[in-house]
């Protein structure tokens, strides 16, 4: 099942920013550094055009560190786009950022007095805590769920930089479905929106593959199950989520399962590759493309049994 969610105010948090993005003078974007590419917003960069963009990958300290090193020459390989791992708990990670964005004006020749910035990204991206870092006093609210920030709000730092800060926001068809599937692991989805097991199904198969000694060592396993469902189940029984009568409750080992990801207690982990996202944009292409054709010829088929019935 594809999961997305585009509530009205994301759609109103875009609007906003179009009408501002004319004064901006450099665009900040933070993704999550575990899913650089589901948490990359598909509609920014006809918002920006060809204004430069700062690319935060976020939460590096839960990423896979080699992974990161392969994201960030990945994403900086577009034009105009400067590419940084931080994280909060190196503060110095993130105060480095006054600096690149000085350095990217000074090589543009656009003057760094009064420079305008806008920091965008997800729900949940961490967005707040590094607004808080960079003014240095908390004046961005933040939560440990999705949808916390709800309007703009103008952010004096220093280096005579102003920050506009705005409400994180998603797109309105999460393509391909896999990138609905890591947002909703890494906190970006609203928990209603999404069913747990399911997810936590997607998760281990790419756990069981890529991480398999990360899932060996937190839950003592010996092997592993080859089928997604049996490993999900030999985890819940590793950690006592099993009822009366031995079933293992998949709601709850799934919940676990996202919990400890999202703490990192598994290691360092990071969920997609680039080579992995190229593969899944072009088979979702293709899918797109196999629905528009069946779509026509099914509505010539429509058009067809119509002028018959005329006759």
């Amino acid at each position: 099942m594809a999961i997305n969610w585009f509530p009205g105010h994301m759609h109103k948090a875009r609007k906003e920013i179009a009408e501002v993005m004319a004064h901006m003078d450099v665009v900040i974007e933070v993704l999550d550094a575990r899913i650089p590419y589901s948490s990359e917003n598909p509609m920014i960069p006809a918002l920006r055009g060809d204004k430069p963009c700062i690319k935060l990958l976020n939460k590096a300290d839960l990423a896979d560190p080699a992974m990161t090193e392969r994201w960030v020459a990945h994403l900086e390989q577009e034009q105009g786009v400067t590419a940084l791992p931080v994280t909060h708990r190196k503060p110095e990670s993130i105060r480095r950022l006054l600096v690149q964005i000085q350095d990217i004006l000074a090589d543009r020749n656009l003057s760094a007095r009064n420079t305008q910035a806008m920091i965008m990204g997800i729900p949940n991206v961490g967005k707040s805590t590094l607004i808080n870092i960079l003014a240095g006093r908390k004046i961005a609210k933040t939560g440990n769920e999705a949808g916390v920030t709800k309007s703009q709000q103008r952010i004096k730092l220093d280096n005579r930089v102003v920050l506009t800060d705005t409400p994180g926001f998603l797109w309105p068809k999460l393509n391909p479905p896999s990138c609905g599937y890591r947002l909703a692991a890494t906190g970006a989805i609203k928990e209603k929106i999404f069913d747990y097991p399911e997810v936590a199904l997607f998760t281990v198969a790419y756990l069981g593959q890529q991480y398999p000694e990360a899932l060996k060592a937190r839950y003592r396993l010996t092997e592993l199950p080859e089928d997604d469902l049996e490993l999900l189940e030999s985890i819940g029984r590793a950690r006592g989520t099993v009822r009366k009568g031995g079933q293992v409750d998949l709601e709850k080992v799934s919940a676990l399962l996202i919990s400890e990801l999202r703490d990192g207690v598994l290691g360092p982990i990071t969920l997609e590759t680039p080579e992995m996202t190229e593969r899944e944009e072009a088979e979702a292409r293709e899918a797109d493309e196999r629905a528009k054709i069946e779509k026509e010829e099914k509505a010539k088929l429509r058009r067809q049994r119509a002028r018959k019935n005329r006759r």
